[in-house]
């Protein structure tokens, strides 16, 4: 354990912090839910009955992670934890808090311990603490002095600690129905007063445009309130607000790999459609289209191979048009690429034969070249019978050495290309299967 990179000789601070006067604050934190029936959405995980809620009502809390977008009320949620089981509340953000920060959060906890109280230490964006600060934490958690609650956008099997994911139970907080932000922008009409109102459809849209966040549809619905010609949000007062795109794409992040795995998984199945809404929506969220470029060329090879070598071609084509051309030329040809992949005739086989091929090179011994196979430029390679009895291909009937072997002699006759009867490798696989029958019926064989 590494819990001494937490602990100081030093004294701590042994008192609360103060909380400075509260001015101004933003509509989504006036707003902020205080107990479970106030609480928007993640009915998944918080209906009557379900476990999170019967930990949170029954005062029985556990160490976990939330893991959800932004603005689905993840430090929301663990306040709410925190309130009903009476435990003192400390909360962190790993982008903003030091090691100093964490150590005075361990001694105010240890205090409340003392005390009989428990204490809640909510830790906003975990992920981005390293894996020793995250280890630090775990003889904390084991020993009671707090119950950890972790925030964090990004998948955790790949963000955080195996030793911390062991100690946590994870709930994946899910995006906002248009139907419940509707309903949070209602209570932000009431909260902003002077007589402020929304024609009809207006908090609908914003709803449709925060696209799943409570906090950016309260933003949204304030700036609005400030732009409003005499307290009157319409349509187009929201025509100026909703100026740029407010789609979800998290560049690098959970969601950017969750689109593009979208996309692929669209190309694979066979649905054009759907390949070319994924496509959309990764352009309009930002990407980089020499990034979707280079995906689709992988797709040619990998789901449709042999079966269609156009489709390498025209995936190449699109690239280059990309690079040539930019936008908005360039997404054309990539949306046109798409569509031909995704109704081109699928096989995985030249995927598997190149797997199969890397594991038995990558576990196998470094089998000699045979010496038929051997070059032999000089007279001494010549007198050492390198390339003695190769058979020249085109000088056989067919240009086909039947019987011929092509393997090191210990590997000879593997197969790891198996032709899919779809699309040209129909016919590749009624060739390999012609050409095998003839070095079945072969007098000369390579080896006995």
């Amino acid at each position: 354990m590494t819990s001494d990179l937490f602990e100081s000789s030093s004294d701590v601070a042994s008192q609360e912090v103060e909380t400075p006067a509260v001015g101004y604050q933003p509509l989504a934190a006036r707003l902020r839910p205080h107990t479970l029936a106030d609480y928007a959405g993640q009915e998944h995980i918080l209906a009557p009955g379900k476990p999170l809620r019967q930990a949170i009502e029954s005062q029985q809390l556990h160490s976990m992670i939330f893991w959800g977008p932004p603005g689905v009320g993840k430090t929301t949620l663990a306040r709410i934890a925190a309130g009903h089981a009476k435990a003192y509340f400390i909360q962190l953000s790993a982008v903003l808090s030091g090691v100093k920060d964490i150590r005075e959060a361990i001694a105010q906890a240890r205090q409340h311990k003392h005390k009989q109280q428990d204490t809640v230490l909510f830790v906003d964006e975990v992920h981005r603490f390293n894996k020793s600060q995250q280890d630090a934490f775990l003889p904390y958690v084991e020993d009671g002095t707090f119950i950890f609650i972790g925030a964090t956008t990004e998948n955790p099997s790949f963000e955080l600690n195996n030793a911390l994911l062991s100690r946590t139970r994870v709930y994946k907080l899910r995006a906002l129905e248009p139907v419940d932000i509707e309903s949070v922008l209602g209570r932000g009409i009431a909260a902003l007063g002077n007589g402020v109102e929304a024609d009809d459809g207006c908090l609908a849209l914003i709803a449709a445009q925060a696209d799943g966040d409570a906090r950016r549809a309260l933003n949204l619905l304030e700036l609005a309130a400030d732009l409003a010609a005499e307290g009157r949000i319409t349509a187009d007062t929201l025509e100026e607000v909703l100026q740029a795109s407010l789609r979800r794409f998290d560049k690098g992040g959970d969601l950017f790999y969750d689109q593009i795995s979208a996309l692929h998984k669209a190309v694979r199945g066979s649905a054009p459609d759907a390949a070319l809404y994924w496509l959309c929506r990764m352009l309009d969220g930002g990407c980089d289209p020499l990034y979707i470029a280079r995906r689709i060329v992988r797709m040619a090879s990998e789901d449709i191979g042999n079966a269609d070598p156009r489709a390498l071609t025209l995936s190449l084509d699109a690239w280059q048009v990309q690079e040539r051309l930019g936008s908005p030329e360039g997404e054309l040809a990539i949306a046109q690429a798409i569509i031909y992949l995704a109704c081109a005739a699928k096989s995985n086989a030249v995927y598997t034969a190149y797997n199969a091929a890397s594991s038995e090179v990558a576990q196998g011994m470094s089998e000699e070249v045979p010496l038929h196979l051997r070059n032999a430029p000089t007279t001494l390679m010549k007198a050492m019978n390198h390339g003695t009895g190769y058979r020249y291909a085109h000088d056989e009937p067919e240009a086909y050495a039947a019987g011929e072997n092509y393997f090191p002699e210990a590997l000879q006759n593997r197969q790891y290309y198996f032709p899919m009867d779809r699309g040209l490798e129909r016919q590749i696989q009624e060739k390999l299967k012609y050409l095998r029958e003839r070095d079945k019926t072969s007098t000369i064989l390579r080896y006995k």
